[in-house]
């Protein structure tokens, strides 16, 4: 049975996910205080899933998931009374996978949930298939690897968050091909973009920062205005 972790201080809130998360076949451990969370997870390595809301007693989400990012390989599902863009923006910048805004149907979750849980699976199943020259992307300095899930550029590796990975092999692997928000969100995510496209714009934003000598001049992740993003080779 696979093992979610909920880091949630409204104790009603949490006991809800709880309840939806465990009739959908899910063990779940409820923590409401940020520092007794971060404990949690450092400690123990069986959980698939976290969802994470921002604002928690002893330590917020964000310090939470800049503390984790580097350690823990599992998606990341933070939940926030904070609707506006710039929050949505902090959050995914420091590595969420996905960005859900209070109120939010329990249903809603249960299906993202399960939707990040299939597509990491599934990435981390083509990723594991063979070792050969196929699973190394070269191109104009860029080298990927995809089964290693580590970038290089000019023979110096970037850290890259796993959605920030997932983009960018996708890209790579499809070259001069341009691909909507939605399209992008949707293969990515594994969800229907329900108006959320504006993150992928977040994590092209942030490949740029990493892989780009000037973001502001791509040479490898191109906007094509008024249709999306294609990587050109």
């Amino acid at each position: 049975m696979k093992r979610i972790l909920i880091i949630e201080d409204d104790l009603c809130i949490a006991e809800l996910q709880k309840d939806y998360l465990e009739v959908a076949g899910f063990e779940v451990v409820i923590c409401t205080d940020g520092k007794e969370g971060l404990n949690i997870l450092k400690e123990e390595h069986a959980f698939c899933l976290l969802i994470l809301d921002i604002m928690l007693p002893g330590l917020d989400g964000l310090e939470i998931l800049r503390q984790i990012k580097e350690d823990k390989d599992i998606p990341v599902l933070l939940v926030s009374a904070k609707k506006e863009e710039i929050d949505k923006i902090k959050g995914l910048s420091n590595g969420a996978d996905d960005y859900i805004t209070k109120p939010f149907s329990p249903g809603e979750l249960v299906a993202r949930v399960n939707a990040h849980l299939d597509n990491y699976d599934r990435l981390k199943e083509r990723f594991s298939k063979g070792v050969n020259k196929q699973n190394i992307l070269s191109i104009r300095g860029l080298k990927i690897e995809k089964e290693a899930r580590r970038v290089f550029v000019q023979e110096e590796e970037v850290s890259l968050a796993q959605k920030e990975f997932d983009i960018l092999l996708y890209l790579a692997q499809n070259p001069n091909h341009v691909f909507s928000r939605d399209n992008l969100f949707e293969r990515i995510w594994g969800l229907e973009s329900f108006g959320e496209s504006s993150t992928v714009t977040v994590h092209i934003a942030r490949i740029r920062e990493k892989i780009e000598s000037d973001p502001s001049n791509p040479q490898y992740i191109e906007t094509v205005w008024g249709a999306g993003y294609r990587f050109r080779v």
